[in-house]
């Protein structure tokens, strides 16, 4: 499914309505440049969600935990690139929440099989174009109440 999105405003409404279709143990994927908006869209997953606390980018502690109904795992995977040793993430990609992972392509060997991979693409001024594919018939069933 590919969306254009023409705003900040409209990521952000799409992250939120992301966050209020979430359930636990869901696993989402996010792709893109730097600055293509995979940060924004994370925390307008989790307003959805409820979690009032400040979502910000787990560059350099990889892992983020935000406490709510259902924890969302926010994972930036950028450094991880062709690291093979056991990353510990087991709890989080199977665990009670909601796994977020910017740069998923990055550890796409450690992924479930079944969760949802969004590529995002800058275009001009915050126009951007999201690719959602959806690995499962849950996450099937999520784009169509998503659209």
């Amino acid at each position: 499914m590919k969306i254009v999105i023409h705003s900040k405003k409209e990521t952000e409404l799409l992250g939120k309505k992301l966050g209020e279709l979430s359930f636990k143990g869901m696993c989402i994927t996010l792709n893109g440049d730097l600055g293509a908006g995979k940060t924004t869209l994370t925390k307008s997953i989790g307003k959805g969600m409820g979690i009032e606390k400040t979502i910000s980018s787990p560059t350099f502690t990889i892992l983020k935990i935000y406490k709510g109904e259902i924890p969302l795992y926010h994972i930036d995977a950028y450094r991880l690139e062709g690291i093979d040793q056991d990353l510990g993430f087991e709890e989080v990609l199977q665990g009670d929440g909601v796994c977020v992972i910017e740069w998923g392509e990055f550890i796409k060997d450690i992924l479930p099989a079944e969760r949802l991979d969004i590529s995002i693409y800058a275009q001009k001024d915050e126009e951007r174009i999201f690719e959602i594919n959806a690995c499962g018939k849950r996450y099937e069933e999520l784009l169509e109440k998503l659209v």
